[in-house]
């Protein structure tokens, strides 16, 4: 029987659901396989629901509600198309009425930005001189350059923020999926705030630079900054945009922690359970902190109600960005960033957006 149907794994490659889907359709009633191994509990589906599969995939990405989705796979392959085709036609209505609402929002707020640049003063031309150990400024740029945004559509992320303000230069990056936070300590500044975003191909020149013990100066003079160490320099334009305001971002109360030990979570998450939520996502693993105080990868089964998923790429990223033997795993509720801190240096981080799951 099974040479003439699907596996779990084989209906998701043809259909566009993931396995993690097709085990939630399955438990919500809507995609039920047509065989179960009463041994190993494994599903198959017979070729017909190939088809009802790719239907409720394009339902899913159109966003359709759970019971809509049901009457209109109930409905799928019998005559009288009426009903599914009124469905159909009463989810896109409420589609088209939803983007109306949403480009009057947009119109309005963009009516109150245009507001507030109008009644603002000219961009301010700031000036900083000051400098910074070579090692400690290297270490800073490592632990956040992973985060750096590479989407055109987003210049304003396309670069590392360098936040200036009193004995202390931190610096920022994010691709809004996450966010990696690092400081180092700067001598010679009057204490004033001065904020510019340094666009990422000079961010690693940089950083090239930065070989050595000693201190390097760095410099801001209106839209160019300058690094300089020994007689080499690094210089260029600023991105001429404004950095998100990162530390509304921070999360406001700590989570539940684990200490992991970062070679063997890494090989716990290269090769443990992985979820993926179609064939173009990207792999997830769900993650939970136990009773005192370890990090899981969880399995499919797993059912505890706190559990996170997170881009297991990303979360490899900020591992090897953590750059130490052990990192504290912070996790809070399933819709809240996870954070992966130091714990000799907790004003180094990374924050990484969660996952939200089907089941």
């Amino acid at each position: 029987m099974e040479n003439d149907m699907h596996s779990i794994g084989g209906m998701a490659r043809d259909s566009g659901l993931g396995v993690s889907a097709l085990r939630f359709y399955d438990r919500a009633g809507v995609l039920v396989p047509a065989w179960v191994d009463p041994v190993s509990g494994y599903r198959w589906y017979a070729p017909e629901q190939l088809e009802e599969a790719r239907v409720l995939a394009r339902l899913r990405r159109a966003g359709m509600p759970l019971p809509d989705i049901r009457l209109v796979l109930a409905g799928w392959s019998g005559a009288d198309t009426e009903l599914v085709r009124t469905l159909l036609q009463a989810h896109l209505s409420r589609l088209e009425e939803g983007l109306s609402d949403a480009r009057g929002e947009f119109s309005a707020l963009r009516a109150l930005l245009d507001h507030r640049e109008n009644a603002m003063t000219s961009v301010r031309i700031a000036t900083a001189r000051l400098s910074s150990a070579a090692p400690e400024l290297a270490a800073a740029l490592d632990a956040v350059r992973f985060a750096a945004s590479a989407d055109p559509e987003l210049p304003m992320l396309g670069g590392v923020l360098f936040d200036i303000e009193g004995d202390g230069l931190h610096v920022v990056a994010t691709d809004r999926y996450r966010m990696a936070v690092a400081r180092a300590g700067v001598a010679g500044h009057d204490g004033s705030r001065v904020q510019v975003v340094v666009p990422t191909p000079l961010a690693d020149a940089m950083r090239a630079l930065l070989g050595g013990e000693g201190p390097v100066r760095l410099s801001v003079d209106g839209d160019r900054v300058t690094l300089e160490a020994g007689d080499r320099q690094a210089a260029g334009q600023c991105l001429a945009h404004d950095f998100p305001d990162y530390r509304r971002l921070l999360p406001r109360a700590a989570g539940r922690r684990a200490v992991v030990e970062v070679a063997a979570f890494r090989e716990a998450l290269e090769t443990g359970p992985v979820r993926s939520e179609g064939t173009e996502a990207p792999d997830l693993s769900v993650l939970r902190v136990e009773d005192g105080g370890t990090a899981a990868v969880c399995t499919d089964g797993d059912a505890d109600p706190n559990r996170v998923a997170v881009n297991r790429r990303f979360l490899l990223d900020a591992l090897s960005a953590g750059s130490r033997d052990h990192l504290i795993l912070e996790l809070a509720t399933p819709t809240a960033p996870i954070a992966i801190r130091r714990p000799d240096d907790e004003t180094t981080f990374s924050l990484l957006m969660p996952v939200r799951l089907d089941d």
